[in-house]
């Protein structure tokens, strides 16, 4: 094995890996700027990673995105060796079937609920906090994330992201549209049987029968 590079911090791991594309990576979770778990969202295809961490909280996350092995800090010359050998027949089986990592791009969840986004923007990171958003929608196999400057691009999907924010402050209204609860200024009829809810943005967004009911029950209408 050969070490390649040390990287201090999320944004410096992002360009690292982009520049030598390693066939392993030892990730910390909590680091400076931005954590592991949102530096990975932000390969287009994520390496291997053995997590190396000091917190034991996120071990179920890590292995939900299919991560080598989590090794908790102090680390024991035996246990690291045995991640090692986890990776090594993984990496041969590699050789005649590339697994789906896709997950990886999918999963930046933390402490229950996601309370930022992380994406790209011109070839420059982009850190979007979850209460600057306007509203989230469907666009194909991507979603646009609506803020004050724009929208932002982001290959993922609105059920993906319907269950990474905290429900009682995102809420469904349409299969094309994700909302933010405190964005809404009122809910009005459209066309025959239709409603819309307008925003404080100004943006006026269709309402499904299924999005109409979820609003009567969270706003107590």
């Amino acid at each position: 094995m050969e070490v390649v590079a040390e990287c201090q911090d999320g944004y410096e791991g992002f360009k690292t890996i982009q520049e030598y594309q390693p066939d392993l990576v030892f990730l910390d979770i909590q680091m400076p700027r931005i954590n592991g778990f949102e530096m990975l969202e932000l390969l287009e295809t994520p390496p291997p990673v053995i997590f190396t961490t000091a917190f034991d909280d996120y071990a179920l996350k890590a292995f939900d995105i299919h991560a080598i092995d989590y090794l908790l800090k102090p680390i024991t010359q035996d246990r690291f060796h045995h991640a090692i050998k986890k990776w090594q027949q993984q990496h041969i089986a590699q050789k005649t079937a590339q697994p789906s990592l896709d997950a990886l791009l999918n999963n930046v969840v933390y402490d229950g609920y996601q309370h930022r986004v992380v994406v790209k923007d011109q070839g420059k990171i982009r850190i979007i906090p979850a209460q600057d958003i306007y509203y989230i929608e469907a666009n194909d196999d991507y979603i646009k994330i609506f803020v004050q400057e724009g929208f932002f691009l982001k290959k993922s999907t609105l059920g993906h992201m319907e269950q990474s924010f905290d429900p009682h402050q995102f809420i469904r209204v349409h299969r094309s549209y994700l909302v933010p609860i405190h964005q809404i200024l009122r809910i009005e009829p459209y066309e025959k049987d239709g409603w819309l809810a307008v925003l404080h943005c100004d943006a006026k967004i269709p309402v499904s029968k299924t999005g109409l009911r979820k609003l009567k029950l969270r706003l107590g209408w």
